[in-house]
């Protein structure tokens, strides 16, 4: 039981178990025997706005992921060294932006950091395991929020998805697909507890959209994460759990997020020094029944989180979620997943601060900014349909309060539909 959940669909990124094209079986088999093996998915997504923002309308965007698998043992004789390396292609445009007037918090998941790239390179890193899978290494190019403050279930959200926002709106956590150069050491002394920990370079978010120019990439520090997770079976049933304890410091000098000071509180109010971000999280889920079989997403589970960031040099302070992905609430519908999730989100104060100050000289608050930024809020719900084997429709539903962190844009009602394939 323990050893074939420690591998089972609760880390698959994909989110569609099985195959389109089961005819390919034997191509594959061949080739995974020869040591390469790959996925190709598709996920579509189109939300409209039909209420509230900005104005009512549609955006679509999707991602076209080719993901691949090399084993160096068979194809070079480095046994147990794998190489993984990741493409896709992202078209299409972001709700968030078009009709809701929101530009920090992505209501859609897929059109961000590589937009319109033919071909992104994402990942592309080694992995060896020792002593047994006690102790793993992976090195190379690689995205953060694969890694560190993630799950699948996590990734059935749109909003939350591949990290929460309040982790994945600033440099220091290269977000997927945007990877960078680093590695993780990932130790489990017990059969419940892994313990992670790596070192990456930290560089603009918005450097080599293509993911190919390396040599335009420039250093502005290291990013230290380090994670605890304890993951229990619990009961006669074995529901898993995954409880996340994070910390991650990233070393880069930031200014503080109080922007131009206006010159009539020049000597009331100053700039604190340039200082690094730290982010602290805690993540939890638990599987509260079993329902379809015996791996990790074969049941019902509920789930919460916190994350903190340093207040000055950070777009969020602080986001707290709480949510539920419940498998087959409708009776003769066992493999329907629905999941609902509250998220709230707190503005840096430092911003708050300064956009109050240029509001009173009557200055600009800033590109997108109609009031001083505060807090928002979203409300998330969806209902995934497994059409066949790789195929999965989903619905959803998306709730925004204080669009742009103010009072001032209608809050905005999405509908939309989310199509996950896997080849």
């Amino acid at each position: 039981m323990r050893r074939r959940d420690l591998t089972a669909g609760y880390y698959v990124p994909a989110q569609s178990f099985g195959h389109i094209a089961p005819q390919l079986s034997p191509y594959r088999n061949w080739l995974a025997e020869r040591g390469f093996s790959f996925e190709f998915s598709y996920k579509a997504e189109a939300m409209a706005n039909v209420g509230g923002g900005i104005s009512k309308g549609m955006s679509y965007a999707h991602e076209l992921t080719f993901n691949t698998r090399w084993d160096l043992g068979r194809l070079l004789g480095l046994d147990g060294w794998i190489l993984h390396a990741v493409m896709m292609e992202r078209a299409g445009r972001e709700v968030s932006y078009d009709h809701v007037g929101d530009h920090h918090i992505l209501l859609s998941e897929v059109y961000s950091l590589s937009g319109h790239a033919a071909a992104h390179l994402a990942d592309i890193y080694l992995e060896k395991s020792f002593f047994n899978n006690h102790l793993n290494i992976n090195i190379g190019r690689i995205t953060l929020t694969h890694t560190y403050a993630t799950s699948l279930l996590l990734c059935t959200f749109m909003v939350q998805c591949s990290a929460p926002p309040a982790i994945k709106a600033d440099e220091g956590w290269s977000v997927y697909p945007k990877a960078t150069w680093g590695g993780t050491l990932r130790f489990k002394p017990t059969r419940d507890l892994t313990l992670r920990t790596g070192v990456y370079r930290v560089g603009a978010l918005t450097e080599n959209p293509s993911g190919w120019a390396w040599g335009s990439e420039k250093s502005t520090g290291i990013m230290l994460p380090i994670e605890l997770t304890w993951e229990p079976f619990i009961g006669p049933d074995n529901l898993p759990g995954h409880y996340k304890l994070g910390f991650a410091h990233d070393t880069s000098p930031y200014a503080d997020r109080l922007g131009t000071i206006p010159a009539m509180f020049a000597k009331e109010v100053f700039h604190d020094a340039t200082k690094p971000r730290d982010t602290f999280y805690i993540e939890a889920d638990q599987m509260v029944y079993r329902k379809g079989g015996q791996h990790q997403m074969a049941g019902g589970y509920i789930l919460a989180g916190y994350v903190h960031n340093t207040p000055s040099v950070s777009t969020f302070s602080d986001q707290v979620y709480v949510g539920a992905s419940l498998l087959g609430i409708i009776p003769r519908r066992p493999f329907d997943r629905f999941g609902v999730m509250y998220s709230y989100y707190q503005m840096s104060p430092a911003i708050t601060l300064g956009q109050r100050l240029r509001q009173l000289a009557g200055m600009s608050m800033g590109a997108f900014v109609n009031g001083p930024q505060t807090h928002s809020a979203i409300l998330e719900a969806y209902y995934g349909v497994p059409i066949r084997p790789g195929l999965v429709l989903q619905p959803e539903f998306e709730y925004m309060m204080r669009p742009g962190q103010t009072s001032v844009i209608p809050n905005a009602t999405l509908v939309g539909l989310k199509i996950l394939g896997n080849l």
